[in-house]
């Protein structure tokens, strides 16, 4: 069976690929936005990278056969982020890249939060906030259970670590010692209504990971040679799962929503688009 899983070093030329890859999803992300007319930028952009990274250079999956048993399970578990997902799906080739123009439209399988049932490689149904990592304990659990290597990455966003949920998997995690298991923080510092330093402050969210025996890694979440090796030392980690903190931008990549809370949701105008495209500046 096969994968398209390349785990190369972080050399230049690898950076400059997904750098560029980056940018394209980023453009991608903008023009689904604008056809659905609804969505969100924001946080799809600051995951961005993490996304890439992942998707291009470290996770096991294969796009001619998504149910592939031993593929590395990715858990969107802020859903809010479908475009960028969507958009890294299509790129990968999971299905047709005419397909973003239906983000959210009547009997679109691209639906405003992923649905597992309707699209090619959706692992979970994106929605209730916090409810990822639970199942990534889940997950990670049986493929010990089972004496499967594979990985189970959740991606969260920091607004979601307001919920109790989260914490109380936190726990688990740790008891079970799922050190195959990875959680990473797309860490933007904003959530709907706000910062998510006003809004439930959660002080420093590496120390709180800490504290729950997890393994810590903190990264700048746009730089993605730093995110390379974090994966890397993430999967050779043993004995606990481990959580990368990855400091980010909303809405990185897009000058003008870059650090705007507005732009957690919100349809962009026609001179919105123009400008977004412009700043993206894909080759």
């Amino acid at each position: 069976m096969s994968d398209t899983s390349t785990n190369k070093a972080a050399e230049p030329a690898e950076a400059e690929r997904l750098s560029r890859m980056a940018s394209q999803v980023r453009e991608d992300i903008i023009n689904t936005l604008a056809e659905s007319k609804s969505g969100h930028p924001g946080g799809s952009l600051s995951c961005t990278d993490i996304l890439v990274s992942l998707y291009f250079s470290k996770l096991r999956h294969d796009p001619k056969n998504p149910k592939w048993p031993d593929r590395d399970r990715f858990l969107l578990s802020k859903g809010h982020a479908a475009p960028a997902l969507y958009s890294v799906l299509a790129e990968a080739g999971y299905f047709p890249k005419e397909e973003l123009k239906t983000l959210r439209k009547i009997n679109s399988r691209l639906q405003g939060h992923p649905d597992p049932n309707k699209l090619p490689g959706i692992e979970i149904p994106g929605g209730p906030e916090g409810i990822g990592l639970s199942e990534g304990v889940g997950m990670a659990a049986a493929a010990k259970l089972d004496g499967s290597q594979i990985k189970i990455y959740v991606l969260m966003g920091d607004g979601e670590l307001d919920e109790g949920e989260v914490w109380e998997a936190a726990m688990a995690a740790v008891k079970f010692r799922l050190d195959n298991l990875i959680a990473i923080v797309d860490m933007n510092g904003l959530q709907q209504e706000g910062a998510t330093s006003e809004i439930m402050p959660t002080a420093s969210i590496a120390d709180k990971f800490r504290a729950f025996n997890w393994n810590v890694l903190e990264i700048n979440g746009h730089d993605i040679p730093a995110i390379l090796s974090a994966l890397d030392r993430a999967c050779k980690h043993s004995g606990a799962p481990t959580a990368i903190i990855a400091s980010t931008v909303k809405g990185k990549g897009v000058g003008f929503m870059e650090g705007k809370v507005e732009y957690h949701a919100k349809t962009l105008s026609q001179d919105a688009v123009q400008k977004a495209l412009e700043s993206i500046k894909v080759d």
